[in-house]
């Protein structure tokens, strides 16, 4: 059975969004995912809060609160002298970061299929 009825229907997309929330308070979703992906490309909280468009209090108010949450650090900080500070991600980071690719990965894929599934006639 064919759903699509016009051209409009056949241009309809799915979207999703995923976050992790812990006791009903907001860990980790897209957004803080790209904080973190900076960090990694930068070495910079500042410079990763530059990227993203927000405040660098905003980013370090997001690293400390995922960091609290979470129980595990998230970022290797370095403060200033000689060579100047930086940062880096911890490797508990960027396996946290991995899994929560694949699980959107996942999702994403599952959400397409269904979505086609039902309203594009396909699957």
């Amino acid at each position: 059975m064919q759903i699509c009825h016009n051209d409009q229907d056949r241009n309809m997309e799915i979207r999703s969004k995923l976050w992790i929330e812990i006791a009903g308070e907001p860990v980790f979703g897209r957004g803080r995912m790209m904080l973190l992906r900076a960090i990694d490309k930068y070495g910079s909280i500042n410079q990763a809060a530059k990227e993203i468009n927000i405040s660098y209090r905003k980013a370090w108010g997001y690293i400390k609160a995922m960091e609290d949450r979470l129980k595990i650090q998230l970022v290797d900080r370095q403060v200033g002298g000689k060579n100047g500070g930086g940062c880096r991600l911890t490797q508990e980071a960027i396996d946290f970061i991995d899994k929560y690719d694949e699980l959107e990965r996942d999702i994403n894929s599952y959400v397409d299929a269904k979505f086609k599934a039902i309203y594009k006639g396909g699957g």
